[in-house]
């Protein structure tokens, strides 16, 4: 059998609007930025707030961004 060769010919991604940082979760919850940063390095979070919408829509999202960029 002969080698099989494949190549990343392209990338893209996709994130949904709604962000959650950490000044939020410290209206939330006993802690900080400062605290969140220093021990993950996290500054916000995207929440997917669509209704009905679920990870596979993300993923189909962003396979709709990379089509377009590879035509």
């Amino acid at each position: 059998m002969g080698k099989i060769h494949a190549a990343i010919t392209g990338v893209h991604g996709w994130l949904p609007e709604t962000k959650l940082t950490n000044k939020d979760l410290e209206k939330m919850v006993d802690t900080n930025d400062e605290w969140i940063q220093s021990r993950t390095g996290i500054q916000e979070r995207r929440i997917l707030r669509t209704p009905g919408w679920a990870t596979s829509d993300m993923c189909a999202e962003a396979v709709k961004g990379l089509l377009e960029r590879r035509v």
